[in-house]
């Protein structure tokens, strides 16, 4: 009664009043000729005393219920903002925790503050461990009144429900296996990307190449940052709750990790890609308002067998997880790969053979179909989306398909050489790369049959020998008009020549026409490539070409003078007409630079190359933004704006980029 008595009263009065009553007890204490140490507080000495009495049971206490009181000053300065638990104590007033600081120290056991947690695992052990202003109060306590530990105060935690967002340290690791909205127990399923965001780590040759376990490696926090949105790819194989449940990582070689996180790769980014064809397919293909705004052929070429290649994604991703659910040491996938690529991915070499039907449909609805326009809009804006364009999800499947060889090279590259494993994975790797030089030669086939049919009906021979134009053999390079140079000629034929040429030029011939209208065209003359000479030359600021076609149509020499608008057009004519001449192939490759595609790229003309995001090319020449280059995955050449891609600069990637090129090329004989 008398501790109850003495803390209400206490409870009531001024800090002043408490300071002056603590006063009176020291300067008691001093004439007693004892210590403070040697005190038993646990019992009053005399009755006119106002002891201090640490206990729960005081009005205090009993106020906060079974909680527990901290100065203020002590817990403000270093305690998280967000904290979900809170353990209050009630300590000894200023001036004596200042008199007997130096004496006294911490006790052996842990402490109530390494307890204050609501996660588990000792993160918030470890982070209370660290917390000052906890560390201030515990020094208050007197070593020697440990032993009467009942007498003290207890923390009693206050038993509440764990919040959904725990408080995160600066130095902790994030995952796609957060706790919050875990529908598939923490798995990369929980948050799936759009494929167009994601860059599969096995796209890079120098990957894995070096010591550092990159897979694992997740970007340093700006710690000046206050609120931001940072979000994964997906997660990686070292991060699978099974995994760290298990201790695998410590029981398998870093090389094994490797290969395995490899492999998980082929998994997680298939789950990606699978989640943005659903989009593509439910939200464009599926939607009637989009559907009414066109033909039903315009529709059959724009979306083609998207459907289908859904649903082999669908099973193939299945078949990978199956695999991965047995057991989560993954003993190889490179069968599934084989087996996909040979028996169930032909849907794909159909879809990539509809591609050019697919952009000239798009590019026409877009330049003349206004309520199309309005709806693709309103789609392509919906959060579902993402704000991506349509043409970035119906190139996904070319997309992935020329992903695929690289990720399975990555890899054979991980696996120990001469083991079944590593020859199963080289077999999946033909398999794939066959798979994708099919369907590189169905969209060209498709397109370039076409084009020949349609040239050939805009050509008049007249007064030339005529020839078949249209063979499976033959393709169009360029066309495009070219100025003549009348400095050139004499004054009789200045007044009864043409101004301008139209060229043809063909990958086995070079046919000089007239334009005689819009889309029809009258054969001048032509020579087959090999007969044709060009030289280039610079007069008073003009840029010429020098065309020698020895023997021509007629079987005798004709030479012309032409003029380019530019210095970039003159460089790709020049580069067209010596194709068949290249010597680029007998150039150390080591030493030229290379570029990564930022984003992809779709031809305009026929000497440009069509680039997909992270394709890395080989850069021959660059003439003003402009760059012809050699894709490495095929070898395919081409010009392309400097401006989709970056140049790498990192010599360790530049070599290993020019390894997996030979290794490649020897292996999938492309």
């Amino acid at each position: 009664m008398s501790h109850r008595q003495s803390q209400g009263s206490m409870g009531d009065k001024s800090p002043l009043l408490l300071e002056n009553t603590f006063s009176s007890q020291l300067q008691l204490d001093q004439q007693s000729g004892r210590s403070s140490s040697n005190t038993d507080l646990s019992q009053p000495e005399e009755a006119k005393r106002t002891p201090v009495v640490l206990s729960t049971q005081s009005e205090a206490a009993r106020k906060r219920g079974i909680q527990q009181l901290i100065p203020k000053n002590l817990a403000v300065s270093s305690r998280p903002k967000n904290r979900h638990h809170t353990t209050v104590v009630t300590m000894p007033v200023v001036l004596e925790a200042q008199k007997n600081a130096q004496r006294f120290s911490l006790a052996p056991d842990i402490s109530w503050v390494d307890y204050d947690s609501d996660e588990g695992d000792g993160f918030s052990m470890r982070r209370n461990r660290r917390n000052k202003s906890y560390r201030a109060a515990v020094t208050s306590l007197d070593r020697d009144i440990s032993s009467n530990k009942q007498d003290l105060l207890q923390p009693v935690a206050e038993e509440r429900a764990p919040s959904p967002k725990p408080a995160s340290s600066p130095g902790r690791k994030r995952t796609l296996g957060r706790k919050r909205n875990q529908k598939h127990g923490g798995s990369f399923k929980d948050e799936p990307r759009f494929y167009q965001e994601i860059k599969e780590r096995g796209l890079q040759s120098n990957t894995l190449s070096t010591d550092d376990d990159e897979f694992t490696q997740v970007p340093e926090e700006d710690q000046g940052i206050v609120v931001k949105n940072y979000k994964e790819a997906y997660m990686t194989w070292s991060q699978l709750p099974k995994v760290q449940e298990k201790g695998i990582l410590e029981k398998i070689t870093p090389e094994e990790r490797k290969r395995q996180e490899a492999m998980f790769e082929i998994m997680t980014s298939e789950y990606s890609y699978q989640h943005s064809l659903s989009i593509l397919v439910r939200h464009f293909k599926g939607s009637e308002a989009l559907r009414k705004t066109m033909t039903t052929t315009e529709h059959h070429h724009l979306f083609s067998n998207i459907s289908v290649i859904q649903q082999v994604s669908k099973r193939f991703f299945d078949d990978l997880e199956r695999r991965h659910q047995l057991n989560p040491v993954i003993q190889d996938i490179s069968d599934i790969v084989q087996d996909h690529a040979t028996n169930h991915f032909e849907p794909y070499i159909i879809y990539c053979s509809n591609e050019t039907f697919q952009q000239r449909t798009l590019q026409k609805l877009l330049a003349s179909n206004t309520a199309f326009k309005e709806v693709l809009k309103q789609i392509e804006c919906s959060p579902e989306c993402g704000g991506l364009p349509m043409i970035s999800f119906l190139i996904l499947p070319m997309q992935r398909v020329t992903r695929l060889p690289l990720l399975m090279d990555t890899i054979c590259q991980k696996t120990t050489k001469q083991t079944p494993e590593y020859y199963a994975a080289r077999w999946a790797l033909k398999a794939i790369s066959k798979l994708v030089k099919s369907c590189n030669d169905g969209a060209r086939r498709m397109e370039r049959t076409e084009q020949m049919y349609t040239i050939q009906k805009q050509m008049e021979f007249g007064k030339i020998k005529p020839f078949p134009l249209v063979s499976s053999s033959r393709w169009l390079l360029k066309r495009g008009e070219l100025a003549i140079c009348l400095e050139e000629l004499g004054i009789f034929w200045k007044a009864f020549s043409h101004k301008s040429y139209y060229l043809f030029l063909f990958n086995d011939v070079l046919i000089v026409t007239r334009k005689k209208r819009q889309e029809s065209y009258v054969v001048c003359d032509y020579a087959t490539l090999e007969n044709v000479e060009v030289e280039e030359a610079q007069v008073d600021s003009k840029l010429y070409l020098r065309l020698a076609m020895n023997p021509n149509s007629e079987g005798r020499c004709e030479q012309m003078a032409l003029v380019a608008e530019n210095k970039l057009d003159r460089a790709r004519w020049v580069t067209a007409l010596q194709r068949h001449k290249e010597t680029w192939s007998i150039i150390n490759k080591d030493d030229l630079p290379q570029y990564e595609a930022t984003k992809a790229y779709m031809p305009k003309e026929p000497d440009e190359l069509s680039l997909q995001q992270a394709e890395v090319v080989i850069v021959l020449q660059e003439v003003d933004g402009w760059c012809y280059g050699e894709r490495m995955r095929d070898g395919e050449r081409g010009w392309f704006p400097a401006s989709c891609a970056t140049q790498i600069t990192n010599r360790t990637a530049l070599e290993s980029n020019i390894q997996r090129m030979e290794r490649l090329r020897k292996e999938t004989n492309v």
